[in-house]
């Protein structure tokens, strides 16, 4: 056959010097199979390289000018397509260390010439149809694992919808843009993907931790509204009342079942409950102070604060971008680490891209 002929998908090459071979072994697989011919080693891989997605099998032959079997099979065997392809070295060869060669490189079957026809074509066409299986089950198995995959990929979503979907009815009782607990997710992400905050921690923690940042305030819900909505200064007492929200939210984390066995879940109670500690030990509700207070806690407690400066709140208008940073650099929302401030800094000219704050500024020394 043309080697330049259009091929279908269910072809075998013979790689052999003598005609009588291709002869022969066409009478015996014409029927099965779309025969290739190539009579030296480099015209066979010439034809390879242009059929390999076609090709079941290969007949190749030992001893041929230009380029011998054996190191045809060894440039089958670096490229790695006799996982693929199996080959069958049809021979008069009887040198046991090059036959010892050919199945230490990968050759699948030896056939001595001379050969009985009904044989060689039991012989090959069963490890043929072994390949052909295995290659439908490996098919079938990652179709699969891609089935399972989007599948998890689609409860991950569904997940971090109904997280989202709960911390953002908190975020409505008190006034807030749902887009605040959005917000605060990107820049947790920013902060731990483009900076030093997130070395030691992978891509998927990353992203768990990203979601974990979402349940943040979840422990608003069971402050009363008449302190979560109150324009004005909180007395001591409700200043006590809404600390609490966040081992109250860390309580309610830890309450559900299914949350407990996500992954996410040890990230979530701890931010919970920590992302209002601050560098100096003077946060609450446990006055943790320095790398007592976990990465991702002290991540979210900056963004926190800074989604608030810049954003309108019942109690107070939005900052500028600028003061927010001056406020924060300068420790007037409490203390952070030089490290966490020093990342900050690095992104947040970018971070302005996501808001459309009015010009009001409006005092408000109690806020942080």
């Amino acid at each position: 056959m043309d080697l330049e002929q259009e091929t279908s998908q269910n072809m075998m090459l013979i790689i052999d010097d003598s005609p009588l071979i291709h002869t022969v072994m066409t009478e015996i697989f014409r029927r099965s199979y779309e025969i290739i011919n190539a009579y030296n080693g480099r015209e066979g891989l010439e034809a390879l390289v242009r059929y390999s997605h076609n090709i079941c099998a290969i007949l190749l032959d030992i001893v041929m000018p230009k380029m011998d079997g054996i190191e045809v099979l060894r440039t089958i065997s670096r490229q790695g397509l006799l996982q693929q392809i199996p080959v069958f070295i049809i021979t008069s060869e009887h040198n046991t260390q090059v036959l010892q060669e050919a199945y230490t490189l990968g050759a699948m079957d030896v056939i001595g010439k001379p050969f009985v026809p009904y044989i060689v074509e039991r012989r090959v066409k069963s490890i043929i149809e072994l390949f052909q299986a295995r290659h439908t089950l490996k098919m079938n198995v990652e179709q699969q694992q891609e089935t399972i995959r989007k599948q998890a990929e689609a409860l991950a979503q569904l997940n971090v919808g109904l997280i989202e979907s709960l911390a953002t009815a908190i975020e409505f009782r008190s006034d807030e843009s749902g887009s605040h607990v959005r917000r605060i997710r990107h820049i947790t992400l920013e902060l731990l993907k483009k900076t030093k905050m997130g070395e030691g921690l992978n891509e998927k923690e990353i992203e768990l931790i990203g979601v974990a940042a979402i349940t943040h305030d979840v422990g608003k819900i069971a402050i009363p509204d008449s302190i979560l909505n109150k324009p004005g200064r909180l007395t001591a007492e409700e200043m006590e009342i809404m600390k609490s929200h966040t081992s109250k939210g860390a309580e309610l984390l830890s309450s559900i079942q299914q949350l407990r066995n996500n992954e996410m879940y040890s990230y979530a109670y701890d931010i919970a409950m920590h992302h209002h500690e601050r560098w100096d030990g003077n946060g609450y509700p446990h006055g943790l102070k320095g790398d007592e207070i976990s990465i991702w806690s002290q991540v979210v407690s900056i963004a926190d604060v800074y989604d608030a400066l810049v954003s309108k709140r019942c109690y107070k208008s939005p900052f500028t971008f600028d003061q927010a940073v001056e406020m924060i650099v300068s420790g007037q929302c409490g203390a952070f680490s030089p490290q966490l401030l020093r990342c900050f800094l690095e992104i947040e000219d970018g971070l302005r891209t996501t808001y459309h704050v009015p010009k009001e500024i409006m005092d408000a020394d109690d806020y942080c």
